[in-house]
């Protein structure tokens, strides 16, 4: 069923702003074709992508919170099949999206679906492996983005949010590793990982920072290459920022 929103008011991303310019920044760099956005929320994303040249269809759980005139958003649940047809897409953008379903893996297999041969994928998860987020883990047994769900806390956000708490709810904490081998395992190659921007205080971390990278040097190579450890000690991920968006290309079978 297609949709339009009936609200064409100025779309708030519900992203920070830096993830959706970091988005932009990659995909200006590839040639236009069109791209699927899902979930698109209001449709802030979007309407820059469909500034910057690109041909956009939209889609989310809840398609009435767009307010985007002029690009179609359909109702779609990443949980299950969405209402497009296969290899239908150049691009796809998940942003804000896996950490909310309870099946990632589901939802891989589907964009992947829905990609052409060659095809890209950005999808963002919250990183949950920088620095602080590594120290909040090991004080209070709980990242910033994954706080305990408690029945407290599900009876505020269910008066506060509309019956739609799906939009708000981060029930899968997704590590890098987890995506990484979720996206090979469906035929992806992963290209490049970025941050959505620095840290603020990150500097106080850093000789923390630099202890744990100079810890690893002393790891056997193939234990470094098996465990992904250079990558997880990166500059995007272990000084990262709030945000870790991965693209991704899908390959022949």
């Amino acid at each position: 069923m297609i949709l339009s929103s009936e609200h064409h008011t100025e779309p708030r991303p519900l992203a920070h702003v830096a993830v959706h310019d970091t988005v932009v920044k990659i995909l200006s760099k590839l040639p236009r074709g069109k791209v699927l956005d899902v979930p698109a929320g209001e449709g802030a994303l979007a309407k820059r992508l469909a500034a910057a040249g690109f041909a956009l269809q939209c889609c989310d759980l809840y398609p009435e919170v767009f307010s985007v005139k002029d690009i179609e958003v359909r109702r779609g649940d990443l949980s299950a099949r969405l209402p497009y047809e296969p290899q239908e897409f150049d691009y796809v953008t998940c942003i804000e999206g896996l950490e909310h379903i309870e099946n990632l893996h589901q939802a891989v297999r589907e964009l992947r679906r829905l990609l052409k041969p060659n095809g890209y994928l950005i999808v963002s998860i919250p990183n949950i492996q920088n620095i602080e987020e590594r120290l909040k883990w090991l004080f209070f047994g709980y990242t910033s983005h994954f706080k305990p769900i408690s029945s407290e806390y599900l009876d505020r956000i269910e008066g506060d949010r509309f019956n739609r708490k799906e939009m708000f709810l981060h029930i899968h904490p997704i590590g890098y590793s987890e995506l990484r081998y979720t996206l090979e395992n469906n035929k992806f190659r992963l290209i490049g990982i970025f941050r959505d921007k620095r840290k603020g205080r990150i500097w106080l971390y850093w000789p923390l920072a630099f202890f744990i990278c100079l810890l690893v040097k002393f790891f056997p190579h193939q234990k470094r290459s098996e465990r992904w450890t250079d990558e997880l000690q990166s500059n995007e991920i272990l000084l990262g920022g709030n945000t870790l968006i991965v693209l991704a290309v899908k390959m022949q079978e």
